[in-house]
């Protein structure tokens, strides 16, 4: 069996071991920003979704070149998890960092990404797609030079005032949404382990609407 290490900044830490063997290989992308002061914003529900599964499965995410990243191992498949550090508007320079650097194909990457015209906690699979006005998907357009890649829209609803949608997106949840953002994560995560195992078309059907 073959290994190499993400060794890409020089540090004592222990690095991410990557196999490259039989394990078949997913580039699963959460957007959001960096930093405490969006931790819990609505926009950063890419990295809320990750944060949550690898808590479940106690990895550690660890800094590598241009994000955070860690590795779930699921019935054969190798999920690498990545959090940009580019921050949103920039998510397109280290999703094709990754995906060249891994050599992963165009359709086992999955963007997580939050969406003001889905009702909160609506989840929606889809292969392809305008970048909606979402400046991460648009940046991620650009980068890979097409709109045929899988995201994972998480809706956030649009209930807020006129002129008033950036400070709803970059602000946190409420109370109500709180109580009911930990079964939506749950499902989350369902869907990215079905994206591996079952498919993309299967897990649409499974998932969408739900």
């Amino acid at each position: 069996m073959c290994r190499f290490l993400l060794n890409l900044f020089k540090s004592n830490k222990p690095s991410i071991v990557i196999e490259e063997d039989s394990m078949k290989k997913y580039l699963i992308v959460g957007l959001g920003n960096i930093g405490n002061e969006y931790t819990n914003t609505r926009h950063n529900i890419g990295f809320k979704v990750l944060d949550f599964l690898a808590s479940k499965e106690s990895l550690i995410f660890e800094t590598q070149k241009l994000g955070d990243v860690t590795v779930y191992k699921f019935k054969g498949r190798q999920f690498i998890l990545l959090k940009p550090s580019t921050y949103m508007n920039l998510s397109g320079k280290s999703v094709l960092y990754w995906l060249t650097k891994e050599n992963i194909p165009m359709e086992n990457l999955l963007i997580i990404t939050d969406d003001l015209n889905l009702p909160f906690g609506s989840i929606r699979l889809k292969t392809k797609g305008s970048d909606g006005g979402h400046n991460g998907l648009k940046d991620i357009q650009d980068k890979l030079q097409t709109t045929n890649y899988n995201r994972f829209r998480f809706g956030i609803s649009d209930a807020f005032s006129k002129g008033r949608q950036v400070d709803y997106v970059l602000g946190e949840w409420s109370d109500e949404e709180n109580e009911k953002l930990s079964e939506r994560l749950e499902k989350s995560v369902e869907l990215i382990k079905s994206f591996g195992t079952a498919g993309v078309n299967i897990t649409m059907n499974t998932f969408n609407g739900t």
